[in-house]
C-alpha cells in the first residue's frame, strides 16, 4: 500500500496520526513535520490523509477494546473553543466508550445514524427491531 511513495512509511503515518489525532490544519502538519526534518507539501499530506484514513480507522477498530453487550446512550452539551457543541456517547457498564458523535446542531437524523453504526460496529443484535 505505501510502494511507489516518495516518503517512508513513518512519515505518511506521522502525517495523517498528526491530521487525524490533533485535527490540525495541514500547513501545521507541514510545519510540524519540517520540525522533525522532512519536507513535505501540504497537498502531499491531504492526499495521503484521503488515501490512508481507512487504513488508520481499520487498525484502530482492531485494536480497540471490546466493549460489553450492554451500553448506554448519552447525550450532553460541551464547550469546544467557545462554541457549544452536542456530544453523543455510547458508553457501556465499565465506562469503556463504544463511539461518539460530536455535532455543531441537534440532529434527529446525525443521532439515530450514530446509533446505527454503533450497533453495527459492536455486533450487537438489533434486537429492537430499530430501522431509521
Amino acid at each position: 500500500m505505501f510502494k511507489g511513495h516518495c516518503f517512508p512509511k513513518a512519515i505518511i503515518l506521522q502525517a495523517v496520526y498528526f491530521k487525524l489525532r490533533f485535527s490540525l490544519s495541514y500547513r501545521y502538519v507541514e510545519e510540524l513535520l519540517s520540525i522533525r526534518g522532512s519536507k513535505v507539501n501540504h497537498a502531499n499530506i491531504k492526499r495521503w490523509v484521503f488515501k490512508f484514513t481507512p487504513l488508520v480507522e481499520q487498525q484502530f477498530r482492531r485494536r480497540k477494546k471490546l466493549v460489553g453487550k450492554r451500553w448506554r446512550l448519552d447525550e450532553t452539551n460541551i464547550k469546544v473553543k467557545g462554541e457549544w457543541r452536542y456530544l453523543h456517547r455510547a458508553v457501556d457498564k465499565e465506562v469503556n466508550t463504544v463511539d461518539f458523535l460530536l455535532t455543531k446542531k441537534r440532529q434527529r437524523i446525525s443521532a439515530q445514524k450514530f446509533l446505527i453504526k454503533a450497533i453495527e460496529n459492536n455486533g450487537l443484535p438489533n434486537k429492537f427491531g430499530i430501522n431509521f
